[in-house]
Parts: structure tokens; sequence; C-alpha cells
């Protein structure tokens, strides 16, 4: 038999699934097929291709040609799943959907509200997601368009960005705590400072570490989680202290926490609307495209 001809959808799907997780159970699970025939469909994918494509040594790992497969099988299964939105959308069936993801949706409220009232009838699919989830879920194209305030890593990618916003970075502190009342605080001065933020890879968490690596200086972080917009909250609580986006100042003005200014010109966020640059974009997610970069972002209303 000649190689190639026995790979099936279905097996590049099973396949896709074990890259992400590397584990054969969870795989299996979240499949809801039994391990033996999993196991049993990667092997017969790695006769037809005739190599390994997972490290077995301990635990089960993608190797080199694995990661070289997985971003074809991405992109391919990607372009059949464009191909059928757009032929949905010939017929008159697809327009009614748009896939957005973002780190936070934070400061996509006014925006998200603003083209809903306008396309009351196009269904909005929300995922919050960090910037290396964006870059497979561009690759599959199964987001039509991402938010994001670091760069996605996309090499192998071209990405249309759009600038949406480019804001400072704040301090946020408790009422009371000895900092409150200052115009602007220099990184040094936070050496010692309990830090409340967002786990790693969130460009937030990313933010700090990169202010104080450039001190030569490690935050001291005392709490990290999952939710950005419960930071002033606990931070109004007094258990520590954090960085926030102007934006989100504006937005929590009833949480009573003290605010300063960071002394470092790198103190700040660009947001970025993202998008791949080939392929095909539906009518919704055009739609949705122009509104948010067409929205009044210094000023938070409706485009002018």
């Amino acid at each position: 038999m000649e190689r190639g001809r026995a790979v099936d959808l279905t097996m590049l799907r099973q396949f896709l699934v074990v890259a992400r997780l590397e584990h054969l159970s969870r795989a299996a699970g979240e499949l809801r097929i039994a391990q033996p025939s999993l196991s049993r469909t990667i092997a017969r994918l790695e006769a037809e291709l005739g190599t390994p494509l997972f490290d077995r040594a301990g635990r089960l790992r993608l190797n080199d040609a694995g990661r070289v497969f997985r971003a074809h099988v991405e992109r391919s299964l990607g372009e059949l799943e464009a191909g059928r939105r757009a032929v949905a959308e010939t017929v008159g069936e697809g327009f009614g959907t748009v896939r957005l993801a973002s780190e936070t949706f934070l400061a996509l409220t006014g925006p998200l509200a603003a083209f809903k009232r306008a396309h009351p009838s196009i269904e909005i699919e929300l995922y919050q997601m960090p910037v290396e989830e964006m870059a497979r879920r561009l690759r599959a194209q199964e987001v039509d368009l991402c938010v994001a305030s670091q760069p996605i890593p996309a090499d192998d990618l071209e990405l249309e960005t759009v600038r949406l916003l480019d804001e400072p970075v704040v301090l946020a502190v408790p009422l009371g705590h000895p900092l409150a009342g200052r115009a602007s605080v220099g990184i040094d001065e936070l050496a010692d400072e309990p830090f409340i933020t967002t786990h790693q890879g969130h460009w937030l968490r990313r933010l700090l570490e990169r202010l104080f690596a450039g001190r030569g200086l490690v935050p001291r972080i005392v709490c990290e989680g999952d939710e950005p917009g419960a930071i002033q909250e606990l931070i109004s609580a007094g258990l520590g202290i954090g960085l926030n986006p102007a934006f989100a100042r504006r937005l929590a003005e009833r949480v009573p926490v003290a605010w300063a200014d960071i002394d470092s010109p790198d103190c700040r966020r660009t947001l970025t609307l993202v998008r791949p640059a080939s392929g095909h974009l539906s009518a919704a997610a055009r739609l949705m495209r122009d509104g948010i970069a067409g929205w009044d972002w210094n000023g938070g209303g409706a485009p002018a």
C-alpha cells in the first residue's frame, strides 16, 4: 500500500488532540474513545508516515517530526473548515456566526455590545485563551479574529494586525498604603511589595516580570489567578498591589484603590486585532473586524 492512502480525517483530528495534550488517556477521554483504540490509530498514522511522531521515553512528547506534521495538519483541516463555512455562506446558511478569541474581554464589552445591537441576528462565539493557543486556533481556522495584548507566536503564519489601543499600565495599591497618593513610583521601590497578578504567560504577568528583570529583580507574587478583572478587588481588600491597564482604571471606578504611574517608558500595553493575512473571512467576521477596528478606543464610545 502506498503511504498516506490510509490516512483519514478522523485519524488526523485524533492526532491533533494527542499532540495538544501529550497524554493518551486524557486525549482518549476528551475524544470519548477507548485508549487502546487511540493508541492503534496513532501507531497506524506513524506507520503510514514512516516515522514516529512522539518520543515515548517516559512521558509522551511530540518530537520534531510530530511538530512539523502537526502544523501541516492544522493548516489543512483549517482550510477544509474554511471551505465548509464559505459554501454555507454562499447558500445563505453561514452569515450568522463569528468566532472571537481574546486574553480578556474586559476591554471588549463596549464594542461587542455595539456590534450585537447593530447585528442582532449574528451569533458571537467568544473564547478566552492565551496567545499560544490563539496561534494554534488561527492556524486551524477555529477562530476568525483574535484580540491580544502581546505578540502571537505564529512565525509560520502571516498575520494581519490592526492596532486598537496603546496605553500606559499603572499601579494600583490599597487606600492607606504608603504609596497611595504618589503620582509615580519607580520599579526599585516595589522590590519588596506583595503583588497580585495573573498566571504565567498572560501579558500582564510577562510585563511585570520583564520590568523587574530589567532592574535585576524578581517580583514577590502572593496571588496569581485566571481572572484579571478580580485583581483590583483583591488589591482593594488589602491583599497586595498590582499592575492594571489604564483602560481598567476607567471601567472600575467603583473599586476603592489608589493609582500611580510606573516610572518606566516600557510599562505599556498595545491591544491588537489579529487575523490570518490570507484565507476566507466570513461576512460576519468582516463586520466584526470593521466594528472593533472602528470603535473609539480612546474615548470608550462608538465610532466617530
